[in-house]
């Protein structure tokens, strides 16, 4: 593939709900292009951007992926991104990659929740759009019933540029409602066709609306408008192009991706209507040693922003955009975060998984480098002599933590360095130790995104893993105070062992976990011993006299005790505080309590009263409600053992449009019925132990 300046170059990625055919798209283009022999298909496993094993197996879209083609000397980087929830950060990926966005719609199911979420991406991140009803050629597709649904959803700056002509309930052709024409699709291309009498109206209607919404783009168009009532053919493109840039206009088009009808007028389209990477605006950037903000230019010194790293057999493939400059094998590759040079390496090309070695990349350019040593996604890399530093990627954070194991034993290194590796190419994924429980917890955004996760360390390191539910850090506590003597005497010949302590064990009010007082008058307990009951005391509470769980919010008091001149010593002492220990706190009204949580879950108003449902049936209280922009902010606390899996749940019952935050604050005794059920399984367990 030839070089393209920015201005022949076309950013674009396709976003839409899971099963709207984005892919099977954009496999289409890659065919018209000439690149494919043949058109491959999802359930068959054979398409260009869905090449990684677990795409193949469940036939859906996990990674995004790149998918460049030339059409009418004009470069498009079509960037293919998944449709399910659980793999958002790859969204995310191809927001920033994209200049601008290809929004697929179902002709049957018309707007859903994956649409509102690209439509809101596009919004927040200022990018240009362009919706495409796809799958025309299915029983019940209603393009006017999904217009309906879009202009109720998104508002009348949604507007056809394309009328579909259908016959016998299928796409034959369409009316271009921009310059008043209809086509004809013969097989081979197109040919003119009168408008069809049924749609006459409907096209008229629709031109004076895009007549209108051009007009509004300019205020010398405005004033023409008003004046003359028309604009000229030139006046309405050029309008719609300045409407679509600004986000204020987006254009419907319509095609069948899978029998291939209409996709080529829909990349003319793209090309004709979509800005080029030359109009479009850097993200922001600062100096990284001054922190001053830059203004990043297409013209200056080489700099991008590595949005994506994949890694396979072959080695590590950091896919990076480039903002500014050019990037070829003597550019200077200066990590900026990591303050470190990266090897010069050459630049490549990506198409789905084949990766084409180029000379250059110019400034608004998507491609590849390999075997860079020190950048992770999110990095920028420029020139050492003009340093830059783009904003973060808004990748969404990880919303369920489970634990993870190996299946075999004897595994465990393997499996926790095999998901280490995955960790470079998933920013949404993260991995840690909770080190009161034990277990290694493996954080992600659905129960899918972690099985899928397990599923990839099994293709790409051989081993495998399981995950389960992860232990509660319950603790243990006092209610009442009480007393008791820790003797600890041992007598085996010669130097012997002794020590004796009288403690008092009482709840602590002011929120500390633990405080130790010494109360002893007269050197009972000599001072040196001191310390050693201090320290079997914290020792002991490690463990609880219930369920084995730490001990928290305890005040023990040493006010007595006996020591032998000869016989006593330190770990003496601790001996006997543990004692007291055990049995002071079994008699002070031991219980079990567990972390609690505040969650601020934000939901559409609709949703409301099934979270506050749901929420009750969990032991959750709810704290508050607030307004804000997507609907309702709940502010509700609940028990942790009651919410791990939530994120799966609050997507099934708000049809993902629902999210939380979570923070801990605090522990509560566990109810009677529960704590019962814990304890039992804690005794349990250590029986199978012993």
């Amino acid at each position: 593939m030839k070089n393209y300046t920015a201005a022949n170059i076309r950013n674009i990625g396709v976003f839409g709900h899971g099963g709207e055919g984005k892919t099977t798209l954009t496999e289409a283009m890659l065919f018209n292009a000439g690149l494919l022999e043949r058109l491959g298909k999802v359930e068959n496993g054979n398409t260009t951007t869905d090449f990684d094993p677990e795409e193949v197996k469940r036939t859906i879209s996990i990674n995004c992926a790149l998918a460049p083609f030339e059409w009418n000397d004009v470069k498009v980087n079509l960037i293919d991104a998944p449709g399910f929830f659980d793999f958002y950060g790859e969204v995310a990926a191809a927001m920033r990659l994209a200049d601008s966005a290809l929004i697929v719609v179902g002709a049957v199911s018309g707007p859903v929740v994956g649409t509102e979420k690209a439509m809101d991406m596009c919004k927040k991140s200022g990018k240009a759009r362009m919706i495409v009803v796809n799958q025309m050629d299915r029983e019940n597709a209603n393009f006017n019933k999904v217009m309906d649904e879009l202009n109720a959803k998104f508002g009348p700056s949604v507007v056809p540029i394309q009328l579909p002509i259908m016959e016998g309930g299928k796409l034959v052709g369409y009316v271009d409602t921009v310059h008043m024409v209809a086509k004809k699709f013969d097989g081979k291309g197109e040919k003119d066709m009168d408008i069809p009498a049924a749609l006459a109206d409907q096209a008229q209607s629709v031109y004076e609306a895009l007549t209108e919404a051009a007009a509004e783009t300019d205020e010398e168009l405005m004033e023409k408008f008003f004046e003359e009532g028309e604009l000229s053919r030139e006046e309405i493109i050029a309008g719609l192009n300045n409407g679509v840039l600004s986000g204020d206009i987006t254009p419907v088009c319509c095609c069948a991706a899978q029998p291939n009808i209409g996709v080529y007028t829909l990349m003319n389209n793209l090309i004709n209507y979509m800005p080029s990477a030359d109009m479009v605006k850097a993200p922001k950037a600062i100096n990284p040693k001054t922190g001053d903000a830059v203004e990043v230019k297409q013209d200056g010194k080489f700099a991008g922003q590595v949005v994506k790293t994949v890694v396979d057999q072959f080695g590590k493939y950091s896919i990076i955009k480039v903002y500014s400059g050019v990037l070829s094998l003597e550019s200077s590759l200066y990590n900026t975060r990591e303050e470190k040079a990266e090897k010069a390496t050459a630049p490549a090309l990506m198409r789905g998984k084949k990766v084409t070695p180029m000379d250059k990349l110019i400034a608004g350019d998507i491609g590849v480098l390999s075997k860079l040593q020190f950048t992770a996604t999110g990095d920028t890399l420029c020139d050492a002599s003009a340093p830059v530093q783009f904003e973060e990627i808004n990748f969404p954070k990880p919303c369920i933590s489970l634990a993870v194991s190996a299946k075999k034993q004897g595994e465990e290194d393997k499996v926790f360095a095999g998901l280490n590796k995955l960790l470079e190419e998933d920013p949404t994924m993260a991995m840690e130790k909770n080190v009161e429980t034990g277990d290694v917890l493996i954080c992600g955004l659905g129960e899918v995104h972690l099985d899928v996760l397990c599923a990839k360390l099994k293709n790409k390191s051989g081993v495998e893993a399981q995950i389960s539910d992860p232990r509660i850090p319950y603790r243990e506590t006092i209610r009442a105070t009480a007393e008791a003597e820790g003797k600890h005497k041992k007598q085996t010949g010669g130097s012997g062992q002794f020590g004796v302590v009288n403690m008092r064990f009482e709840p602590l009010t002011n929120g500390e976990e633990f405080e130790f007082v010494n109360a002893i008058v007269g050197g009972v307990v000599p001072k040196e011993y001191i310390p050693a009951v201090e320290k079997g005391t914290r020792e002991a509470m490690k463990r609880g006299v219930l369920a084995g769980y730490p001990m928290i919010g305890v005040k023990a008091t040493l006010f007595f005790g006996k020591y032998h001149p000869v016989d006593s010593k330190e770990v003496a002492f601790k001996s006997a505080a543990r004692l007291a220990y055990k049995e002071a706190c079994a008699k002070a009204q031991p219980a079990l309590i567990e972390p609690i949580y505040q969650y601020n879950i934000t939901v559409p108003n609709e949703y409301t009263g099934a979270i506050m449902g749901d929420l009750s049936s969990r032991r959750g209280r709810v704290l508050g409600m607030n307004p804000c922009d997507e609907g309702t902010e709940v502010v509700a606390e609940a028990p942790l053992s009651e919410m791990f899996k939530y994120a799966t749940d609050l997507r099934s019952m708000t049809q993902a449009r629902g999210s939380f935050k979570s923070e801990f604050v605090r522990y509560e005794d566990v109810p009677a019925f529960e704590a019962k059920k814990i304890i039992e399984s804690a005794q349990k367990e250590e029986e199978e132990e012993e």
